[in-house]
């Protein structure tokens, strides 16, 4: 994962539920202890997203990301059913909601890294202000997304 990511996605297969086809990945993110990474189901048809919201930690993103794959396929679909129970109407503004979230731990970690001398003073400006930029750019999507609801399941649908 790269120092100005807040988050990296990760294939991880194509799963079958229900008779629904879904693309697995697991975004993964630095907490500031350890990488924590969520399993998100993409439904191959309407390309809505439902996030688990059981974490995988690992040493590594790549140690999450091989936690992942390790994973039985009855374990990965329980975990594409739990995500599809707890889903929520409003898909687009919690991940726009997200992504806010996220970018605000980065600016904090690197606030403070700049305070405490780990980051070089120009660099750590530089890296604070493109951050502002984004969480800007982030905050002129929210008026997009608010009161937008996810499509609705199709009539007959077990999801």
């Amino acid at each position: 994962m790269s120092p100005g990511a807040a988050s990296t996605d990760h294939q991880i297969r194509t799963i079958t539920a229900d008779g629904q086809k879904y693309f697995v990945c697991l975004r993964v993110g630095y907490d500031g202890i350890e990488h924590v990474g969520r399993l998100r189901f993409t439904d191959a048809k309407t390309e809505i997203t439902y996030q688990d919201h059981a974490a995988i930690p690992g040493i590594s993103a790549l140690d999450a990301v091989r936690k992942a794959k390790e994973m039985s396929p009855k374990e990965m679909e329980a975990r594409c059913h739990r995500a599809l129970s707890e889903k929520r109407r409003f898909g687009k503004l919690r991940s726009a909601t997200d992504k806010m979230i996220e970018k605000i731990k980065y600016l904090n970690r690197v606030a403070i890294d700049l305070e405490k001398g780990r980051l070089e003073k120009e660099g750590g400006q530089q890296e604070l202000e493109l951050v502002q930029e984004q969480l800007i750019e982030i905050v002129r999507t929210l008026r997009h997304h608010a009161g937008v609801e996810d499509e609705p399941d199709e009539p007959g649908s077990n999801v």
